[in-house]
């Protein structure tokens, strides 16, 4: 089991971090960015969201995470959801060259504390770390958070952000319910009643905005979200 997720100093400074990037050189020089002008004082890295999933499972959660999207084992706001899931209440600040408006408004929306353009200069990581460490979310300039007809979010981050909303428990239904099984054979995997795999299919249903089990499973299939079924860790 984890740890309690550490808290921040009375500043609300944070203390440590991990940096989720595939670019070593990118990783060095955020971090020496991040000591700077965070006044973070430990900073590990991991090349892939497995290595990071990894490193929290063996030294638990650090105060703030820094996500790039594009990974070897991943690819989009997956990656944001599964480390979310691990992580707690950690926030965690996206930094990404994909920065345009759209993607910006997708990540916050899916529960990232804070988006940085990836070629940002220094006094751009200052504020956001300020503003993330006041309990606010932080947006680049000129970026409004919006879920309007005018900035939609794409089809696949709606879907991410609604399967996130799933317990564990009903996260598990669903893989089950992908796999083919019915209520019975899920309710005997599961050492549940049947009537309870009922009562989460049909919250399930509600929460993805489906009617059927078979739309259930083409949302699930749209994001290729195996590994996040499987990793969805919010309580029951």
């Amino acid at each position: 089991m984890h740890n309690k997720p550490p808290t921040k100093t009375a500043t609300g400074r944070f203390r440590t971090a991990l940096i989720v990037d595939d670019h070593p050189l990118f990783c060095d020089a955020l971090s020496m960015t991040l000591k700077s002008v965070a006044g973070i004082s430990h900073i590990d890295t991991a090349e892939s969201l497995d290595a990071a999933m990894e490193h929290i499972a063996q030294n638990g959660p650090p105060e703030i995470i820094v996500l790039d999207l594009n990974l070897p084992d991943v690819t989009g706001l997956d990656g944001l959801v599964r480390l979310k899931a691990v992580a707690g209440t950690v926030p965690i600040v996206v930094v990404s060259s994909m920065s345009e408006s759209r993607m910006v408004c997708s990540t916050i929306n899916a529960g990232a504390a804070g988006f940085v353009p990836k070629h940002s200069q220094r006094p751009v990581f200052r504020a956001a770390f300020e503003t993330i460490g006041a309990g606010d979310v932080f947006l680049p300039e000129g970026v409004v958070l919006t879920k309007t007809a005018e900035q939609p979010v794409n089809d696949q981050s709606e879907t991410v952000e609604r399967l996130a909303l799933l317990t564990r428990q009903q996260s598990r239904i669903l893989q089950l319910i992908c796999e083919g099984r019915l209520n019975k054979q899920i309710a005997y995997e599961l050492s549940i009643a049947e009537t309870t795999v009922k009562t989460h299919v049909t919250a399930i249903m509600r929460k993805l905005g489906v009617q059927t089990r078979t739309q259930a499973v083409l949302i699930a299939q749209m994001a290729s979200f195996s590994n996040v079924l499987r990793e969805t860790d919010k309580p029951d």
